[in-house]
C-alpha cells in the first residue's frame, strides 16, 4: 500500500512552506533552506482522532527537527491512497476535509514552548501521548498505532532536559518547568481561549477579554497550526468551583474528539476531581458521551433498518434500564437452487452484498460450503468466472506441492541441525492428534485426514515462516479441511483466513490485546453497569474472553454450529468485527448472574469456560446484530483501525514483529 506524506505533495508543500518556515525562523529575519534542517526523530502511523467517526481518523508522521540549536516538533498527516480502508470500510482520510487537515496539522512547535508530555502505555490498546504547551493548552492525543512512545521519549531525553512529575510518573516536564500541573491548568481561561474551526476566531465569555487573551490568540495554538474543536459553553452554575469548572471545560473542549481522547484528557485532572464530592464526580460522568446508543419507542436508531423492532431491555438496577433493537430471526439456509440465481452464465457473482446478507441471516446448506466459503474467505474473487477458478485451482495446486516439498525433502540429518523445524513439527504432530477426534472425519487411529491436517500446517509454517505454527491454528484449520475435502484448496483457504487472523498468534499478542481493548470499550458503550462491575473486580483485561477471540469461538459451540457462526462472521455484512459483538452479546445475556453474584476474575473465568456447548447460537447472533446496529458509528469508533480480522493497515509493514521499545 502506497502512502504519501502531504509535505511531499507539491501543491500542499507550496501552500504550507511559507507558514512553516516563518515559524522556524520567527526569532530571526533570515530564511533557511530545508537542507539546513536535521531530522532527529521520525515515527510513522501516528494518529489524531478528530471525531467519534472511525472513518475520520487522521494518520500521519511525527517528527522532531533541529535547526541550529533549536528543536521543533511536527506532525504532518498522510495523503492516503484510496484503497486505505478503515474499520467502517471508508477511506481513513476521505472524510477529513482540507480544512480539517490544516486544522490538525502541527507545524514546527518549538520544544521550548512545550511544558510537559503525558504518556499512556496501556496493557491493551494503543499507546498515546498528550503534548501540553507552556500556555496550558494541549494538542489532541497522538496515538502510536505501532507503538514507540518509549522510543520517542528516549530521543527527547537526549536533546532536552526532562523531569518526571513527582505526582505522576507518566508526566514528563520539559525545560525544567517547576509549576505544578494544576497551576498550569488553572491558568487556562478556557471559555476565552478555545478556537473555532477556522483557526482565526475565539469565543470568549461575556465577562472581559483582557490583553492576555489577545496575546494568547496571537501566540497560542495558532503558532502550532492546530486548535481544539469549537467550544459551545453552557451557562455557568451560580456555585463557582474553579477546579471542577476547569475539568468540565476541558472535557467540553474536546467534545468532538473521540471518547478515548476525552478520557485521556480527563486522566490529567483525576487528582482535581478526586478532591471533590462523589456527587460532582457523577455530574462529570454525565457530561461524557452516553454509554450506549439506544432507541426510544416509535423512533428508529441511527443506521437501523425499518424491519428492526424495538423492545425494552432488562437490567439489574432500574436506573440503568434502557432499550435496544431486536435482531431479525434466522432464515432458512441458502439452497443450491437459490445459490445459482446469484451467478451469471460465466459464474460471476452478480451481487456480492446481497449474497453476504443472505448468508448472514440464514447461513447455507452444508453441500454449498465447499464452494461458497472460498468466496467468503477471499480465496476466490466474487467477479471470477468458472474457467478462471478452474485455472486458479490448477496453479495453486502446483504451488502448494512446491511449498510442501520444501519440508518433505528435509532429511533426518538436516533436521538434526534445524532446531526450529524440529520444534514446529513436534508441536504440530502433538496438536493434530488432539484436534476434533470426536468428529467422524478425524476419529480413529491412523486416520489419513489427521496426516493431511499435519501436512497443511507444516506447509503453512514454511509459507509464513515468521509466524510459523502456534497452538490454536489446528482448531481453525479443522473445519476448513472437513468442508473443502481437498488438501491444496484447504491450504489456500487457510492462508486467506490467516491473512486476517494471523495477528491473533503474534508472540507479542498485540493483535489479541487490541481486540480485547476494543471489547472493553464496546461493553462500556453498550452496558456501562457491567463495565463498572468488571472495573471493580479487576476484570477489565477481559482475558476470560481470550479463547473466544483467539480461535473464533471454536470450542464454545458444537462442530456444526461453529460452521454456521463462522460463515456469518466471514460475510462482514454489518461489521468486520462482528465477533466482538458476539462476545458482548454472550456477556450481556449472563450479566445478571455475573453482577448479581459479584463474580471476580477467577469466578468469571470459571463461569465463561463452563458455558462451552451451552450457548444458544441463533439467540446470540440475533442479539449481537441488535447491539451492532444500536452501537452504530459509536461502536465502530471503539475499534482501532487494523484490528483483526481487518486486513493490516500497512501491507508493507512487518506484521509479526517480536520486539518492543525499551522502557525510558
Amino acid at each position: 500500500m502506497e502512502q504519501h506524506d502531504l509535505c511531499d505533495d507539491p501543491d500542499y508543500a507550496a501552500s504550507q512552506r511559507q507558514d512553516s518556515f516563518s515559524n522556524l525562523n520567527r526569532d530571526s529575519n533570515q530564511t533557511s533552506d530545508t537542507n539546513e534542517l536535521e531530522l532527529v526523530y521520525s515515527k510513522e502511523n501516528v494518529a489524531i482522532h478528530p471525531s467519534q467517526n472511525a472513518s475520520e481518523r487522521i494518520i500521519g508522521r511525527l517528527r522532531i527537527l533541529k535547526q541550529s540549536s533549536s528543536l521543533f516538533l511536527t506532525w504532518i498527516p498522510y495523503k492516503t491512497a484510496s484503497n486505505f480502508l478503515g474499520t467502517a470500510g471508508h477511506n481513513l482520510s476521505s472524510s477529513a476535509s482540507e480544512n480539517d487537515t490544516n486544522l490538525y496539522t502541527i507545524k514546527s512547535v518549538p520544544l521550548a514552548n512545550i511544558h510537559s508530555i503525558k504518556r499512556h502505555i496501556p496493557t491493551i490498546g494503543w499507546q498515546y501521548i498528550i503534548v501540553i504547551l507552556s500556555s496550558g493548552l494541549a494538542f489532541p492525543p497522538l496515538y502510536f498505532y505501532n507503538g514507540g512512545v518509549r522510543e520517542f521519549l528516549a530521543v527527547l531525553k537526549r536533546h532536552v532536559f526532562i523531569v518526571r512529575a513527582a505526582d505522576d510518573a507518566n508526566v514528563f516536564r520539559l525545560n525544567d518547568f517547576q509549576d505544578s500541573l494544576q497551576k498550569s491548568l488553572s491558568s487556562l481561561e478556557l471559555p476565552r481561549v478555545l478556537s473555532a474551526a477556522n483557526g482565526a476566531r475565539f469565543h470568549h465569555s461575556p465577562s472581559t477579554a483582557s490583553a492576555t487573551d489577545s496575546s494568547t490568540r496571537a501566540n497560542g495554538i495558532a503558532s502550532g497550526g492546530i486548535s481544539a474543536p469549537k467550544y459551545n459553553g453552557k451557562k455557568k452554575s451560580m456555585v463557582h468551583d474553579p477546579p471542577y469548572d476547569i475539568s468540565v471545560q476541558v472535557l467540553e473542549k474536546f467534545s468532538l474528539v473521540t471518547k478515548l481522547a476525552r478520557e485521556a484528557t480527563t486522566q490529567l485532572f483525576r487528582e482535581i476531581q478526586d478532591s471533590h464530592s462523589p456527587l460532582r464526580g457523577k455530574k462529570l460522568q454525565n457530561r461524557r458521551l452516553p454509554a450506549t446508543t439506544v432507541s426510544q419507542p416509535n423512533r428508529r436508531p441511527n443506521n437501523s433498518r425499518p424491519m428492526v423492532d424495538v423492545i425494552a431491555g432488562t437490567s439489574v438496577d432500574a436506573k440503568f434500564e434502557r432499550s435496544f433493537v431486536r435482531g431479525k430471526k434466522r432464515n432458512r439456509p441458502l439452497t443450491c437452487e437459490e445459490w445459482r440465481t446469484f451467478l451469471d452464465r460465466e459464474g460471476r457473482i452478480m451481487d456480492s452484498r446481497a449474497l453476504r446478507k443472505r448468508i448472514f441471516y440464514g447461513g447455507m446448506e452444508n453441500v454449498l460450503r465447499k464452494e461458497v466459503w472460498r468466496f467468503l474467505l477471499g480465496y476466490y474473487d466474487y467477479d471470477s468466472t468458472f474457467s478462471e477458478r478452474d485455472f486458479l485451482h490448477s496453479v495453486k495446486k502446483s504451488e502448494y506441492e512446491s511449498l510442501k516439498s520444501q519440508w518433505k525433502s528435509i532429511s533426518e540429518t538436516q533436521a538434526s541441525r534445524f532446531t526450529k523445524f524440529r520444534e514446529r513439527k513436534g508441536l504440530i504432530e502433538k496438536d493434530v492428534v488432539r484436534t476434533d477426534r470426536s468428529v467422524p472425519y478425524y476419529e480413529g487411529d491412523g486416520n489419513p485426514n489427521i496426516t493431511i491436517l499435519r501436512d497443511i500446517l507444516l506447509t503453512y509454517s514454511f509459507y509464513n515462516f515468521d509466524l510459523g505454527y502456534c497452538q490454536g491454528m489446528s482448531d481453525l484449520l479443522s473445519p476448513l479441511l472437513f468442508v473443502i475435502r481437498d488438501e491444496s484448496d484447504a491450504f489456500w483457504s487457510f492462508v486467506a483466513l490467516m491473512e486476517r487472523l494471523g495477528p491473533n498468534f503474534n508472540r507479542d499478542q498485540n493483535g489479541m490485546h487490541t481486540q480485547l481493548f476494543a471489547l472493553m470499550k464496546l461493553v462500556e458503550l453498550l452496558d456501562l453497569p457491567l463495565h463498572e462491575h468488571f472495573g471493580k473486580t479487576d476484570c477489565l483485561n477481559y482475558f476470560f474472553c481470550f479463547r473466544w477471540i483467539l480461535i473464533q469461538f471454536k470450542r464454545e459451540f458444537k462442530y456444526g454450529e461453529i460452521m454456521q457462526l463462522w460463515e456469518v462472521l466471514w460475510t462482514h455484512y454489518l461489521s468486520e468485527h462482528f465477533h466482538l459483538y458476539i462476545c458482548v452479546a454472550i456477556l450481556k445475556l449472563h450479566r445478571e448472574k455475573i453482577i448479581g453474584e459479584g463474580m471476580d476474575f477467577d469466578s468469571v473465568l470459571k463461569f465463561i469456560n463452563g458455558l462451552s456447548g451451552k450457548i444458544d447460537l441463533d439467540a446470540v447472533i440475533s442479539y449481537a446484530e441488535a447491539l451492532c446496529i444500536s452501537a452504530g458509528e459509536h461502536g465502530a469508533a471503539c475499534i482501532p483501525p487494523g484490528t483483526p480480522p481487518s486486513l493490516p493497515l500497512d501491507l508493507n509493514a512487518q506484521l509479526y514483529s517480536q520486539q518492543d521499545d525499551e522502557i525510558l
